[in-house]
């Protein structure tokens, strides 16, 4: 396709990439409010976030591996379908129970759109002319981050609106992207007989990370870390995600393709993904929780106090595409973000609920540039090692693996915060005088239905914590330091297959 084509078919997918990442930035805001009137507990906020995270990582590589197998185009009409109709049920939710079933089903329809939009632009375009047109999906993506934060607040803050139209703002887009799609995107379908896919796989994937997740969630609060419980649980994961492995090996068409995640840069560029994923998704969930409770913002302050991350996301990304592009070399600008970004969260881990915003402030800068840098170009790495044939398994396995990252890291550094936090509220009720077991304090994030003194209490206990877990993301971030520092350093390839 010609720049002029591929610029119309640009925008509708940049539509599309844009409703999906908004649909987690407008919600990220909100979530302390949405909770709270839900009346919720930390446990709840957490899985809220990791319930979509699970469900996009379970199906996108099984959307990966469709778009090898049937229409690209039809899939992706499919995909913005599932996700209106999610978004809508969310947005009518009357329980935290409600709201996470169907932020289950809103995550298939943000797996899809996120691995579908890549494949697209890899079928379209060559690796090395990808660069530039990775300059335009930075900034929509950098755009949907600023932007979603500040409307978030704005939704919530506003009395005729409510936290509700979070849900309901990105139908419009949607539909509006739907129609651009359908009159502007056409690829040359190649048809392959025999098809097939690994649902299998996919489930038992799914059913071990799941259970995996509901262990470190529940461990040190239901039961001990040394327990029978323990054993069930890690145990049965460890046992159905081998079986994956097994199934991975042996079916015709696998989910996640074993032959290229064996090779060297491919499975470098996949570990550097976990662990960017579980740091960045980790912990930027928790920064709009950290300014709401810990330092008592508003939605829309907490909105514009995020704005350094965003805005280093938005420069570092469309710089870094463009220079990727003009030179070929891809390795240089991936070691500089991680580092970055390890710099920025050992940061970040020195802050309490009485840190100077100057400190966070440049926290998060540091921590948007390192992801900016990153995150897109190790997805190149990995396009630019496998031919056409392989593009959407390819791409739907590092997706899958940055995503199971981020999943694995929100649930990680929730269960490490709540833990935190019960501490800190039981020792600050204590010191009032206050019996811990009779007061809400540690069990509900329905801040404003809490004494003053309580709510002090609460708000030190959120600020104080939230440093733990960054001192965590920067420890899971340098892994991804060493394993870029192994990438072969190659030039990018001028055509789209091999």
């Amino acid at each position: 396709m010609d720049h002029r084509h591929v610029m119309r078919a640009l925008s509708g997918l940049l539509i599309v990439l844009f409703v999906a990442m908004i649909s987690s930035t407008v919600v990220s805001v909100a979530l302390p409010q949405i909770i709270g009137s839900l009346n919720g507990t930390q446990s709840q906020y957490t899985w809220v976030v990791t319930a979509t995270l699970l469900a996009s990582t379970a199906s996108t590589p099984i959307w990966g591996k469709l778009a090898d197998l049937f229409s690209k185009k039809l899939l992706l009409q499919i995909a913005i379908g599932l996700f209106v109709i999610s978004s809508i049920a969310c947005g009518f939710a009357q329980s935290t129970g409600q709201l996470i079933g169907f932020r289950v089903i809103q995550g298939l329809g943000m797996g899809a759109l996120q691995v579908l939009v890549q494949v697209i632009i890899a079928a379209m375009i060559s690796p090395k002319e990808r660069g530039r047109y990775n300059g335009y999906l930075g900034g929509v993506m950098a755009v949907a981050t600023v932007g979603g934060p500040l409307l978030g607040g704005f939704i919530t803050d506003t009395s005729w609106l409510g936290w509700r139209w979070c849900f309901f703002v990105a139908v419009p887009f949607t539909l509006v992207a739907f129609v651009l799609l359908t009159r502007t995107l056409h690829l040359t379908e190649i048809r392959r007989p025999e098809v097939r896919v690994d649902y299998l796989g996919a489930s038992l994937i799914a059913a071990g990370v799941s259970l995996l997740l509901l262990w470190v969630t529940f461990v040190d609060n239901n039961f001990d870390w040394i327990s029978w419980q323990t054993g069930v649980m890690v145990g049965g994961s460890v046992l159905i995600l081998a079986l994956a492995v097994l199934v991975e090996s042996r079916v015709k068409e696998p989910v996640v393709p074993l032959h290229v995640v064996r090779r060297r840069d491919p499975a470098l560029a996949i570990v550097a993904s976990l662990s960017v994923g579980m740091a960045m998704f980790g912990g930027a969930v928790f920064l709009g929780q950290y300014f709401q409770i810990g330092r008592g913002n508003t939605p829309t302050e907490a909105g514009l106090l995020t704005i350094p991350l965003m805005l280093g996301v938005l420069v570092s990304s469309t710089v870094a595409g463009r220079l990727v592009s003009k030179t070929g070399k891809v390795k240089p600008y991936i070691i500089t973000g991680v580092v970055v970004l390890t710099l920025g969260f050992l940061g970040l881990s020195t802050i309490d609920h009485e840190t100077s915003l100057v400190i966070v402030s440049l926290g998060m800068l540091a921590v948007g540039i390192g992801v900016g840098m990153s995150m897109q170009n190790l997805v190149l790495v990995l396009q630019n090692t496998v031919p056409l044939s392989e593009l959407g398994a390819a791409s739907g396995a590092i997706t899958f693996f940055r995503s199971l990252g981020g999943t694995i890291g929100v649930s990680v550094l929730g269960a490490v915060l709540a833990n935190q936090v019960a501490t800190k509220i039981t020792a600050g009720l204590r010191e009032l005088g206050v019996d811990p077991a009779a007061s809400s304090g540690g069990s509900t994030l329905n801040i404003a239905a809490m004494p003053p003194e309580i709510q002090e209490v609460v708000r030190a206990a959120y600020g104080d914590a939230t440093g733990h877990i960054f001192l965590i993301s920067a420890g899971i971030a340098v892994i991804g330091v060493v394993a870029s520092l192994f990438l072969t350093p190659t030039k990018l390839r001028d055509s789209v297959d091999l």
